[in-house]
C-alpha cells in the first residue's frame, strides 16, 4: 500500500488507518506500507502504525514499512519503534 502525501499525521491518519486495516483483515501474508515521499510523521500516525503492527501480529502476519526516509527512520529510532516495527532494510533510502 502506498501511503501518499508528504505528511502522515492527524489530518490523514484516519484514511490511512481504514485502508491499512482493510488490507490487514484480508491479508494472506505480510502487508507492506510504502512510505516513500512521506517526509513527516506525528504521534497520531506513530500510534496508528503501532496499532496496525499489533493487529498484523495477532493475525500471524507482519506490517512491513518500506522506503522510509532518513527523517522517518530518525523518528522511529528516537521513539524506539524501530525495535518493534518491521522495517524493510533492503529498501532504506540512502541520503546525505
Amino acid at each position: 500500500m502506498q501511503c501518499g502525501g508528504a505528511h502522515l499525521d492527524v489530518r490523514n491518519v484516519s484514511l490511512v488507518r481504514a485502508r491499512l486495516n482493510a488490507l490487514l483483515d484480508q491479508a494472506d501474508g505480510d502487508v507492506v506500507l510504502d512510505l516513500s515521499g512521506v517526509e513527516r510523521i506525528d504521534a497520531t500516525a506513530l500510534g496508528m502504525l503501532t496499532a496496525a503492527h499489533l493487529r498484523a501480529e495477532r493475525a500471524g502476519h507482519h506490517l512491513v514499512l518500506r522506503n522510509c526516509t532518513k527523517e522517518i527512520r530518525r523518528v522511529l529510532a528516537v521513539t524506539h519503534l524501530n525495535r518493534i516495527l518491521h522495517i524493510d532494510r533492503n529498501s532504506l533510502q540512502l541520503s546525505a
